[in-house]
């Protein structure tokens, strides 16, 4: 997975990525979240979901050390990130401000 992981984060999409656990109560509650969000921006962000316990040496190199963590990479560099739900709107907000991405 380490390799095609670097492949997607570099490639010229923003790519948002959802560190979870398939055992997070709020991870869960974030899925239809992410959902809405891709429904509303397209293709103009790639969308990757995480699991921790399937991939735990990404979560160690990104320093996940709580479930869900959202970070924004562009061009291959995290330009953002946070722990927890946030709603629709704001995860808009952020891909916005941080990823040039007009929504």
């Amino acid at each position: 997975m380490k390799s095609s992981f670097n492949n997607i984060i570099n490639s010229e999409k923003v790519v948002l990525v959802d560190f979870f656990g398939t055992w997070c109560g709020p991870c869960q509650a974030l899925m239809p979240i992410l959902k809405d969000v891709k429904n509303e921006i397209g293709d103009a962000v790639k969308i990757v979901k995480i699991d921790i316990d399937k991939n735990h040496e990404l979560a160690v190199k990104y320093q996940v050390r709580s479930v869900p963590t959202m970070i924004l990479f562009v061009d291959g560099l995290p330009k953002w990130r946070q722990s927890g739900v946030l709603q629709k709107r704001d995860i808009l907000h952020v891909i916005e401000t941080h990823g040039g991405i007009t929504v």
